[in-house]
């Protein structure tokens, strides 16, 4: 059995098998085209190629992709082998270097917003040198943006790739300011804690709505949930571990850098961590392991949800986006050090970050913006829909000081003091992990805790780049013309803080006094996705974005229309979904079981006809007025159905305040059926088959 150093990352074309295929001029030229970002040449890019083929094909590659991420949430790929005719009839394996670089799958099938109709078909794909490509199921798959024939980016790799150029180019300039010119690149780093729910596959195909929408649109709760909180951190079940087991050695043959898994709080609920890698490779990687969970728990006659919210009740799952910012010379520029309120680098990175969040709340709430998401915000370990920034009492503390000019005093580190004296000390962290925030600054390094867990990472990374990066600009412009520095960023740093320390709260983002004084504020509460997403095109993020060669202007409408079409057809088929299992399943069952209820009453009366038979008629009349109910809501479903409206965004409004409102009517009566209902007749797997039966 191979050992973990072993395997990692063989499936991988990456630095170290490189340096072994490529002539050395070769590698060192690739090498400083991705580093400093400059054109590919073709006679690079040749050699490159033929490498790449004949490594992949000693691992048993046949064919090669081109692997996109387009406005789906999902990745795409289309396959061409190798071979190549010869003459006699014969074939040779062959790649080269213009087929590396450039591809052409069909943009028109692809969500463009509008950017491409049916008959304007073409489209590119690109080779992102800056990705490793990777070998999956015997095929090269390459890493690469996707455009439209006219160049606008039809994916979520090229603007994220554009951001991190941007804050890249705007950090630099601050560190320049502090004497750093050492340092070449800013890159900015993401870890992205990944949530799931792994259920039995037999039981999840006798749910209909979990295989066509992700999620559970009825299902009484069962009589034990997570009240004891005993599957946090418990003990994992056989059968997860040795899925959790394979998964690990198959994203470590990727380069994946899968680090922890455990139990999370709800039960059949489970998370993977990786460790910190650039935000493209992460985003990547994500996309990857998502993709890899579906296809090992298939192996183990499992299925993994994804979906933000799949079971009412209990914890939906998020994906923890953990970012930073690093220099090329390992710098990581959010480390406070000992002494923070005397680290005036750190500081001003803080203080833009306090600024961009605040000063674009709406652009961060879009970009976690998703029908599934809805579901999950506001509860059960999720953040709230109002954005906030928690920075814990210490940092607060100096920043209160640093807005009124006064001296704070660094407190030595405390220790931990558990009371018995085998135990070993430890120093205790200076701030305290809050479940309820939005975006918690956790020591050297921010969480954005309000992603969906099937989410793509690129959007939110994006959004932050770009509103950071444009923070910095902002205060180079500012200090690079100062008279005078020290004095300057004194003064920027205490102003900022004063106008956007709003932004900041340590308390319970779930309490209702939170909501109202986040009003008082004046920040946003957008608590819906059809709430948040006509923030998108306002002019102010038109003109931050297009600025700073983000989007153009007509992506960012392809993006608006395609997030509000894509909301509705979510819930349209929920919807559809939901008549189909009540007229199919859920009314038969009623049916039978009320009809059984009054054969027994009947009968029963032919020979005691002086039995009142309380029970039988109280349940007879209870699912006499539930099957009308049901029958009558089902049919007023269909009905307005039929009556959408066309406007994209008045249909997104339809669909949340009408449909979702009629399927959750729907849902309560159904919940009420199956709870009362003998078992023998209710043949729907319930809560207690799908979550505790693994």
């Amino acid at each position: 059995m191979k050992s973990v150093p072993q395997i990692f990352g063989c499936l991988v074309f990456n630095d170290e098998v490189m340096r072994q295929k490529l002539p050395k001029d070769v590698f060192k030229s690739l090498q400083k085209t991705i580093a400093e970002g400059r054109d590919l040449d073709i006679s690079v890019a040749n050699v490159v190629a033929t490498a790449m083929k004949d490594w992949a094909i000693e691992q048993g590659a046949t064919h090669y992709t081109h692997w996109f991420q387009p406005l789906t949430g999902i990745t795409a790929e289309k396959h061409d082998s190798f071979i190549s005719p010869v003459a006699g009839g014969r074939i040779i394996m062959d790649f080269s270097g213009k087929e590396l670089i450039k591809g052409e799958p069909d943009a028109s099938s692809f969500p463009s917003g509008g950017l491409r109709a049916t008959f304007e078909a073409r489209g590119y794909t690109s080779w992102d040198p800056t990705s490793y490509a990777f070998i999956k199921d015997r095929t090269l798959c390459i890493p690469t943006v996707f455009c439209s024939y006219n160049g606008e980016a039809l994916d979520q790799k090229t603007p994220l790739l554009r951001s991190m150029e941007l804050i890249s180019e705007q950090s630099l300039r601050i560190l320049k300011l502090f004497g750093n010119t050492s340092a070449h690149r800013v890159i900015t780093t993401v870890g992205a804690e990944q949530e799931y729910f792994l259920i039995d596959k037999d039981t999840y195909l006798k749910r209909n709505d979990l295989l066509l929408t992700g999620r559970t649109l009825f299902g009484a709760p069962s009589p034990k949930g997570q009240e004891l909180e005993d599957h946090y951190f418990g003990t994992i079940k056989p059968r997860v571990s040795s899925f959790m087991k394979e998964l690990d050695e198959e994203l470590w043959k990727l380069g994946i850098l899968a680090k922890t898994e455990h139990n999370e709080a709800a039960p059949a609920q489970h998370e993977l961590a990786p460790i910190f890698n650039s935000s493209n490779k992460a985003s990547d990687h994500n996309q990857l392991t998502m993709e890899i969970m579906k296809k090992v728990a298939a192996k183990h006659n499992l299925v993994c949800l994804l979906h933000e919210k799949p079971f009412e009740g209990i914890n939906g799952s998020g994906k923890h986006n953990n970012w930073s910012l690093c220099t090329d010379t390992g710098l990581n520029l959010f480390d406070p050090g000992k002494t923070p309120s005397e680290n005036a680098q750190f500081l001003l990175f803080l203080v833009a970050v306090i600024k961009a969040i605040d000063e674009h709340q709406d652009l961060m709430r879009i970009s976690v913006a998703s029908a599934g998401n809805d579901h999950r915000l506001g509860g059960g370990e999720a953040p709230p829909a109002i954005i906030s920034i928690y920075l814990g009492d210490e940092l607060t503390s100096i920043l209160e000081a640093l807005e009124h000019g006064e001296e704070y005093n660094e407190t030595e580190t405390e220790l931990m003091e558990i009371g018995v004296h085998v135990l070993p000390n430890f120093p205790k962290d200076t701030t305290d992990r809050n479940r309820t925030s939005p975006f918690a600054f956790t020591g050297n390094k921010f969480e954005f805790r309000m992603l969906g867990s099937s989410q793509s990472i690129s959007e939110p990374n994006t959004v932050l780049n770009t509103i950071v990066a444009h923070e910095l600009m902002q205060f180079a412009n500012i200090l690079e013309q100062a008279p005078n520095f020290n004095k300057a960023l004194k003064k920027l740093i205490a102003k900022t803080i004063r106008e956007h320390k709003r932004i900041i709260f340590n308390g319970d983002g779930y309490s209702k006094a939170w909501e109202d004084e986040a009003k008082e504020r004046g920040l946003l509460n957008l608590p819906s996705t059809v709430d948040a997403l006509p923030h998108f095109i306002e002019q102010k993020n038109i003109d931050l974005f297009t600025q700073h060669n983000i989007y153009t202007e007509s992506e960012i409408s392809s993006r608006y229309e395609i997030s509000l079409e894509t909301y509705s057809k979510r819930v349209r088929i929920e919807a559809l979904t939901l008549i189909d299992i009540i007229k199919t399943s859920i009314l038969p069952a009623i049916t039978s079981y009320t009809q059984k209820l009054a054969t027994t009453i009947a009968a029963t009366k032919s020979v005691a006809p002086n039995l009142e038979m309380v029970a039988e008629n109280s349940l007879l009349t209870k699912f006499s007025i539930l099957n009308d109910r049901i029958f009558n809501e089902v049919t007023k479903l269909e009905e307005t159905l039929i009556n959408e409206p066309s406007f994209v965004l008045e249909n997104a409004r339809f669909y949340h305040d009408d449909i979702l409102e009629s399927m959750s009517v729907l849902r309560t009566y159904i919940d009420d059926a199956e709870s009362n209902m003998d078992s023998t007749y209710w043949t729907l797997p319930t809560y207690t088959d799908l979550i505790f039966r693994v």
